[in-house]
């Protein structure tokens, strides 16, 4: 397993383009403020018990809001995905929302 590595906006949305997975690792109540469309949710508090829906080979992208929990919970995630390559969001959804990607309200 190898330490995920720490991308951009702009790279994440590259690879969301391309069919990768975005999850939230935020807690619901969190959420409230914005989601990124299509972003699976697997709240840190819980992340023994969730499965990540990735396919196999599939790329993995980590969010929290700022980048700190991805970043101090790196190898917990990067263990959750088998078989796939994992990154962290640089700058959780406050990065992504400052550089003008979308977020929506949640379901």
């Amino acid at each position: 397993m190898t330490t995920p590595k720490t991308i951009s906006p702009a790279a994440a949305a590259a690879l969301l383009e391309n069919g990768a997975l975005l999850v939230d690792i935020r807690e619901a109540a969190e959420r409230q403020s914005g989601v990124i469309p299509g972003a699976a949710h697997a709240p840190l508090s819980a992340l023994q018990a969730c499965e990540i829906p990735a396919p196999s080979g599939q790329p993995v992208i980590f969010h929290c809001k700022s980048g700190g929990r991805t970043g101090l919970n790196a190898a917990a995630l990067a263990s959750k995905v088998n078989g796939c390559e994992a990154y962290l969001l640089g700058g959780g959804i406050d990065a992504w929302r400052s550089q003008g990607l979308p977020v929506t309200d949640p379901e």
